[in-house]
């Protein structure tokens, strides 16, 4: 199957409010060609300094979203073109986000990441921590006026356990629900993202509205 054949194929199965971001870490740029030119316009990079370098060679309508874990002192080097920003997972990553943001005159759109997996390697914010970063966000309105908080990430267990897959990824989706409502001007919850190319269907079928696919797209990987 080709690479344009398996986007057509996965968008075609997904609901209408479920957005597709093709993951592309480590794959040359032709391959991201072939799915640009098969319609895709979201790709999912893991690594800043790859992703600046194929925003360079690549069509200016790209949506770039960083889904890998982000360094604070790597933050300026997407924030001129960055669409959407994953894995905010603390809150001084935030504020560097919209110090650079600010500095390009932008205003980028972040996730924050939740820790819902019971394995210790995954990064993200537990529920103590968002509701410190939702307190900040209602009690100062002049607080963080570069970013925009447009929803929730998570990313499950890495096990053949469905059940449990299922259980984390309801545990964020109730949390997502939870807060939905709280909306200020540079905070929404509108994106809940989770799920891969192993689980994607669960993912959707437990609330996700974005899903990040890749080797079901490009294929197994080339590991850096």
């Amino acid at each position: 199957m080709s690479i344009a054949n398996n986007i057509n194929t996965i968008k075609s199965s997904l609901p209408e409010q479920v957005t597709l971001v093709a993951v592309s870490k480590t794959k040359p740029v032709s391959d991201l060609m072939e799915a640009y030119n098969a319609g895709q316009r979201i790709f999912g990079e893991n690594k800043i300094q790859e992703m600046t370098d194929k925003q360079e060679q690549m069509p200016k309508d790209i949506e770039w979203h960083m889904i890998g874990h982000v360094q604070t002192n790597k933050v300026k080097y997407m924030a001129p073109f960055v669409s959407l920003i994953h894995g905010v997972d603390s809150f001084k990553l935030l504020k560097e986000i919209d110090k650079q943001a600010a500095k390009n005159n932008r205003v980028i759109d972040c996730l924050l990441q939740m820790h819902i997996a019971e394995e210790e390697t995954k990064f993200g914010l537990d529920t103590t921590e968002l509701d410190e970063i939702l307190k900040h966000i209602q009690n100062d309105n002049s607080f963080l006026k570069n970013i925009r908080i447009i929803g929730l990430m998570g990313m499950a267990t890495f096990t053949e356990n469905e059940a449990q897959i299922k259980k984390e990824f309801l545990h964020l989706s109730s949390i997502f629900n939870k807060h939905k409502e709280l909306k200020t001007e540079n905070f929404k919850l509108e994106t809940l993202s989770m799920g891969m190319s192993g689980d994607y269907e669960l993912a959707i079928s437990c609330g996700s509205t974005m899903i990040r696919i890749g080797s079901s797209i490009f294929g197994s990987r080339n590991h850096q």
